[in-house]
């Protein structure tokens, strides 16, 4: 039965991502039919619109404190998320979930941990909710004569929502980290993947972990529920929340709860703490859990640490600069 189930994961895939990154002959040739396929080198956005996306981006004007911006919670100096357990909201209080990176969020077919939306458009219009006005920001952006003549020069309509929603996604498209070790080694590069990242990601799909993690992404384009083999939520021991319901809370549908949106893997040594709700301080730790409770099995520490090695081969490179940990 796993093996059935593993064959169909990767064939849904797989089609996914050929629809991101259409395949090449070399990509089929040096690939070898991974089911891991590399971030791509180029990205799809207007150059112009993601330059005033990046504006938006870090510009403080966009919540309705005027005290923080999107770079707040999504530091792209580092993982693409703020290291922390729970970001905190604008009126201060604690996001209910882990902020995810947003590194590589337009390779994503799902977003959220729960999946709600299905495209750039739709989480930042759902994502950013908590913080923006969305029908006053247009008056407040166009009280600044530089956004009025860039948006003029752009979009026919000027400053309307439709508009600063097109230029935050044109700019997230460009948030791509390519020429991880990984993504060298699987283009050809032999020397660019040590043995212990080499035996790691043997191990990540002898395990299965790659039933779930797979695809450009390594993760972003399935759903599955935490605690396949055993019960995540009574062994932490800690009082359930809206949040634990994961995708019930969207389709209200008793096989959704406890389910979410696998996250993607990517930069993933970079973004810790772990899981929707942010318990998991380390990635060692991360690999003993998913192995308990999505496979069943007690992974020993040796194997542990060689699956580590290839997580940290994940890590790629912003602007030509290789992603660090804060």
């Amino acid at each position: 039965m796993f093996s059935r189930f593993l064959m169909l994961a990767l064939a849904a895939t797989l089609a996914f991502v050929g629809r991101v990154e259409p395949a090449r002959a070399m990509d089929a040739a040096v690939l070898g039919g991974e089911p891991i396929r590399p971030v791509p080198l180029r990205h799809d956005a207007d150059p112009a619109r993601a330059a005033l996306g990046e504006r938006l981006y870090y510009d403080p004007r966009l919540t309705a404190s005027g005290k923080t911006s999107c770079a707040t919670c999504h530091d792209l100096a580092h993982g693409g998320d703020d290291g922390k357990k729970a970001s905190r909201r604008v009126d201060g209080s604690d996001a209910p979930v882990n902020t995810p990176t947003i590194f590589n969020i337009s390779l994503n077919r799902h977003f959220f941990w729960d999946g709600r939306a299905r495209s750039l458009r739709e989480e930042l219009e759902m994502g950013l909710a908590a913080g923006i006005d969305w029908n006053s920001l247009p008056r407040r952006l166009s009280a600044d004569a530089g956004y009025r003549r860039a948006f003029a020069r752009l979009y026919r309509d000027g400053i309307s929502v439709t508009s600063i929603q097109d230029a935050l996604a044109h700019f997230e498209r460009t948030l791509i980290t390519p020429n991880a070790p990984f993504d060298r080694w699987l283009r050809g590069e032999r020397g660019a993947l040590g043995a212990d990242a080499r035996q790691g990601y043997r191990l990540f799909k002898s395990y299965g972990c790659v039933s779930c993690h797979q695809g450009v992404n390594v993760g972003g384009n399935l759903f599955q529920k935490i605690g396949v083999m055993h019960d995540y939520f009574s062994d932490r021991n800690t009082p359930l929340t809206r949040a634990d319901l994961g995708r019930y809370n969207h389709t209200g549908r008793e096989e959704d709860r406890h389910v979410f949106r696998v996250p993607s893997l990517r930069n993933v040594a970079l973004t810790a703490p772990y899981f929707h709700d942010g318990s998991v301080p380390t990635l060692e730790q991360a690999v003993t859990m998913m192995g308990r409770y999505q496979l069943g099995r007690a992974i020993p520490p040796e194997d542990i640490a060689h699956i580590v090695a290839f997580l940290t081969s994940l890590s790629g490179e912003y602007r030509g600069k290789a992603l660090t940990r804060p």
